[in-house]
């Protein structure tokens, strides 16, 4: 059964901003929770027979929410292309970039990469959607390119570096790899944006989340059976298959659900400032459970994500 919160009908959402931002920064600490503790399931689980996994159970939890509500439209034409592409490139590609980024770098510098996400979300809601981006939305995303630059200017760790295998393919670090790897998520995590702000305009979250966790089931289950009949699983351990359930109703049910509550209420441009809170997430993680380092101008790069994550969310004179 799914928690208290999932059970809520579209239609009783609040409607202040405040609730907005809320969903909108728990959603984003989820996925940044998820990416970091995807790291330990990468090592158990082939990446297609993780993210097939992951769909399966995300669509057995919201089954129920396929079902078209009563007083909203037919999908149209468009509609269905719109969750075609945010399936495609927020779940499928996404996925798959990040599973395979992460196993291949550490989730601090995942948390790096992924602190760009404001930056290209502002391009692509500018460029597809022609927002407006305000004084307060451009702090936001200058402060997440400050914290990408200092992250920049932070040696790497020579006890981290001697962990990782550089000997990736075509002479390139597995490290720089990775890191372009989790890059290719970051904009396919902005389109996810920029989509699904499109979507909020006429379907309600719960068959969003429903219909774009079916197409992302569709498009891996023929990777993801070719991985499941060579997996010997007897192997995975109790813990491991929790992890497994966390992991799959975090990333397909409840940060989908909640992004696309906040998204109706806020601009994409503004909405992606909430983004810092998915590599803060993940650092934080990587910190506590994995023995990772967070060094104190690494910290600084977080503060100054967070000052900006305030700049853009602090309501102005003019707002009603």
């Amino acid at each position: 059964m799914l928690p208290t919160f999932c059970a809520f009908e579209a239609n009783v959402i609040p409607s202040n901003r405040g609730w907005a931002y809320a969903s909108l920064g728990l959603s984003m600490a989820l996925v940044g929770s998820y990416v970091a503790l995807s790291k330990p399931l990468v090592l158990v689980f082939p990446v297609f027979l993780l993210a097939w996994l992951r769909f399966g159970i995300g669509g057995v939890a919201m089954w129920n929410w396929l079902r078209k509500p009563v007083g909203e439209p037919a999908l149209s034409r468009r509609t269905r292309a719109l969750l075609f592409l945010e399936s495609f490139l927020g779940n499928f590609l996404f996925s798959i970039c990040m599973l395979f980024g992460v196993s291949l770098t550490t989730a601090v510098a995942a948390g790096v990469v992924m602190s760009s996400i404001p930056a290209v979300v502002a391009v692509l809601s500018w460029v597809f959607l022609r927002e407006r981006i305000g004084w307060r939305s451009t702090a936001g995303i200058a402060c997440a390119a400050i914290g990408i630059g200092l992250f920049s200017l932070q040696k790497v760790d020579a006890s981290v570096g001697a962990a990782l295998d550089t000997s990736g393919p075509f002479g390139i670090s597995k490290a720089l790899l990775g890191n372009l790897l989790v890059f290719a998520a970051v904009v396919c995590e902005a389109s996810y944006v920029v989509i699904g702000k499109l979507l909020t305009e006429g379907l309600g979250p719960k068959r969003i989340s429903a219909i774009i966790n079916l197409w992302g089931f569709a498009l891996v289950t023929p990777f993801g059976l070719w991985a499941a009949w060579q997996f010997d699983f007897s192997s995975v351990a109790l813990p491991v298959w929790g992890l497994l359930v966390f992991y799959a109703l975090a990333a397909s049910v409840w940060t989908v659900w909640l992004w696309m509550s906040g998204l109706k209420r806020v601009p994409a441009s503004q909405a992606g400032v909430f983004t810092v809170m998915l590599p803060i997430s993940a650092a934080a993680i990587g910190v506590m459970f994995m023995g990772e380092r967070l060094t104190g101008l690494q910290a600084v790069a977080f503060g100054i994500a967070l000052l900006g994550l305030v700049l853009a969310t602090l309501p102005s004179r003019t707002q009603p």
